[in-house]
């Protein structure tokens, strides 16, 4: 009897990829599971679609599709559920920017294309074989899961819910600016390379679509599933990693903060219309500032500044915002700078280190402090003290 996977050049390839996909997905459940995060989980789903989105490929390579009963598997299992790699994008980015994320009724809906697809090849694989005696859906022999249709849908439902994901990251990215004082450093840089390559395999499969005029043709599109193979093998050993690192952060109990959920101030809940107090509200928060020196937290927050002057976030909000025309994170940056020329006036940093002053300063990390005091004065560290000993 034959082996029933031929280990030609395509498919031992295809082969070795989908072994990894699935391998980084199992690992990735036991992490989520253990750890309790749906953001992992949410990964492990999405690259074992990858897995699956590559099989029929792989196997037609093996020869599949030229004997009967392994035809017949690829024929009635959709293996290719194209409608619902994007739901799962969106929802791994929602659970990964916020960690209190559930999954709604109203949610729900994102799944009906891929619930009536799945409706949809249960009646074929019903129909053809147990109640006509022959193929009636597969009479002309070719998957559904490649149509052209089924396919130029997928292509539409991930690019869709990629720009949903794109709007979600806009939206914490501004909330974080606008929350803490350390914004650069839980900017989730892994997201925005994540959805970098997604996007990658979106118009990977585009060209395909237009350069490629045999696209129909099962052994013209080897390319394009070996590029969507090696782009998710990326996704896979990066959002691993990201997995690792975000659990190790939970377990060590690091201050998780959400931007998503609305924080409930101490003290005294006041009016947030303050058009007309603007101004003393500026002498306060900046007096609290530099008398304080709230600026030298690390993790200052939002919040923390309201508890402070016994008052709302909102209020905070809307005096940064409105009375000093700038985000927290850049307002808090702003006394750090200050701080750190105030340091180099004073001669310090001939007895300590530049990244030394900037720590003390506030400034959590060298890269953050050049590009925050780059933005603030329009100069390097090193340029602005070489300017100052000139003059």
């Amino acid at each position: 009897m034959d082996f029933p996977f031929s280990f030609g050049q395509k498919s031992s390839l295809l082969l070795i990829f989908f072994f990894h996909l699935i391998i980084f997905s199992l690992l990735l459940l036991i992490k989520g599971i253990v750890h309790g995060k749906k953001s992992i989980k949410w990964l492990s789903l999405l690259l074992f679609l990858s897995a699956m989105y590559i099989t029929p490929y792989m196997l037609g390579y093996a020869n599949w599709y030229s004997q009967k009963i392994t035809r017949e598997i690829l024929f009635f299992i959709p293996f290719m559920q194209v409608l619902l790699i994007g739901p799962v994008v969106y929802f791994y980015t929602q659970s990964l920017l916020n960690t209190t994320f559930q999954l709604t009724k109203k949610d729900w809906v994102h799944f009906s294309p891929f619930i009536l697809y799945s409706l949809y090849s249960l009646v074929v694989f019903i129909t053809d074989k147990f109640i006509l005696s022959e193929y009636y859906f597969y009479a002309d022999g070719r998957d559904k899961d490649l149509a052209t249709w089924y396919q130029i849908a997928g292509l539409l439902s991930m690019s869709i819910y990629l720009i949903h994901s794109l709007r979600y990251y806009a939206n914490y990215k501004k909330l974080i600016f606008d929350t803490v004082s350390y914004a650069e450093t839980i900017l989730f840089r892994w997201i925005r390379s994540f959805m970098v390559a997604f996007l990658g395999i979106l118009v990977l499969r585009l060209l395909f679509f237009i350069l490629n005029p045999d696209w129909g043709e099962f052994g013209s599109q080897f390319w394009h599933y070996i590029l969507f193979s090696l782009v998710f093998y990326y996704i896979s050993i990066n959002g691993y990693t990201n997995a690792v690192k975000s659990a190790f952060f939970t377990d060590r109990k690091n201050g998780e903060i959400n931007v998503f959920v609305q924080e409930k101030s101490k003290g005294i809940v006041q009016d947030t219309s303050i058009e007309k107090d603007i101004d003393v509200w500026k002498v306060k928060l900046a007096d609290l500032i530099t008398q304080k020196r709230l600026y030298e937290n690390h993790r200052l927050t939002l919040q923390d500044v309201a508890n402070e002057l016994q008052t709302t976030t909102k209020i905070i909000s809307s005096v940064v915002n409105k009375g000093f025309q700038m985000n927290f994170n850049d307002f808090i940056n702003h006394y750090r700078i200050e701080a750190v020329k105030d340091k180099i006036k004073a001669k310090e940093h001939d007895s300590s280190t530049l990244l030394g002053i900037a720590l003390d300063s506030g400034f959590n990390s060298k890269a953050t402090f050049n590009r925050a005091f780059k933005k603030g004065t329009g100069l390097s560290p090193k340029d602005y003290i070489e300017k100052s000993v000139s003059k």
